[in-house]
């Protein structure tokens, strides 16, 4: 039966890497007989410079009776003057709303020949595997009530609310839990229990959830004793479960470890793995256009797809051997040339990264 997949570019590098991961799909099509049928729609600034809104109607439609969506990138400094309501990242989060994405999975591990790019020093990322399962749909991004308010004596005061409900905890302690089952069977659970009583209550209902898994080694970090420890001692880590806004930033340090933001993809999954891929960067709206982004993390981001709402498995062992393959070779995008120079290594632009995993699948 024929999967519909919806393809979102989105903002910024959005179109460009999402061209590369196209040409992904195009060929599995083609060669490996992947039955998918690819619908293209506008989400983010782009939707609402021609629709008038960051998420459209007939978007949200697609997206809903899709098998899966492939999402860009949204946002950039163009869209910020407009009311909160209508920014392009409203459209990105009306999906994973909408869609009920609830669970963000994203990897974060390096490829040996990525280790001289990584900022800290190789003895330590060496070998660095850790996957963050982040909740995605509740905390202080959702929590009502929310705004900017005036007070009695004038002063104006922002204000948002971190809230969650117990069974919006055990769902996603149950994914962080089944996933450390899946790998080396230890958890930690990132919270702020010691101030936040919404993550005390966290840390509560993660533990009574544990005890439902007994081969699961589960630990608590307080989330900036997590950050430290990241880039302390980052290989301690297998997997961490923690909250929408600390997994948002802890995700993007754990990125760095890697050598490059460009590397990560990410799955973000409803209770059916149904689910919605992207690259964890943002729309880079300062290099869109120049043809030099890294188109890695999108394409990777196929092989999660591939892998969690397709079950072709075989096809994601493929392109991520593909991807290892043109690292092997030497080819690198800006981001991750680390402190190498071009002497060391082919300098690709954006076009040139994707034909040479297009030319190693083909192999």
């Amino acid at each position: 039966m024929t999967k519909t997949i919806a393809i979102l570019a989105g903002d910024g590098i959005g179109p460009e890497i999402m061209a590369e991961a196209v040409k992904v799909l195009n060929f599995l099509k083609t060669s490996h007989g992947l039955d998918i049928a690819l619908e293209e729609g506008l989400v983010g600034g782009i939707a609402y410079d021609v629709k008038g809104h960051p998420l459209p109607p007939e978007t949200l439609e697609l997206a809903k009776r899709a098998d899966a969506v492939m999402l860009g990138a949204v946002g950039g400094v163009k869209w910020e003057p407009l009311d909160i309501s209508l920014r392009p990242e409203k459209g990105l989060l009306g999906l994973r709303s909408a869609l009920n994405l609830f669970a963000n999975l994203r990897p974060a591990s390096i490829y040996p020949e990525l280790a001289d790019a990584s900022p800290l020093k190789p003895e330590i990322v060496s070998g660095l595997d850790i996957l963050i399962v982040r909740e995605l749909t509740g905390d202080i991004y959702f929590g009502q009530p929310r705004g900017i308010r005036t007070l009695e004596n004038g002063e104006r005061q922002g204000f948002n609310t971190m809230v969650y409900s117990e069974s919006e905890i055990e769902r996603i302690a149950h994914v962080g839990f089944q996933s450390a089952q899946k790998r080396q069977k230890k958890l930690c659970s990132v919270d702020k229990a010691n101030v936040l009583e919404c993550t005390e209550f966290w840390r509560e209902v993660v533990i009574r959830v544990g005890k439902q898994y007994p081969d699961v080694e589960l630990s608590h970090l307080y989330v900036d004793n997590a950050a430290m420890q990241l880039v302390r001692y980052p290989k301690q880590f297998d997997v961490i479960v923690t909250t929408n806004i600390f997994g948002d930033i802890l995700s993007d340090l754990a990125s760095q470890l890697t050598g490059s933001i460009g590397m990560l993809p990410s799955a973000s999954l409803d209770a059916n793995n149904k689910g919605m891929y992207e690259p964890i960067h943002g729309s880079a709206p300062d290099i869109a256009g120049k043809g030099i982004a890294n188109p890695l993390a999108t394409i990777l981001s196929v092989a999660m797809m591939l892998r969690f709402s397709l079950n072709r498995a075989d096809l994601a062992d493929k392109i991520e051997t593909a991807v290892k393959k043109v690292l092997s070779d030497g080819l690198r995008t800006r981001d991750i040339l680390g402190s190498a120079t071009t002497t060391q290594y082919k300098l690709v632009n954006t076009q040139e990264m994707g034909a040479a995993v297009l030319n190693a699948l083909q192999a």
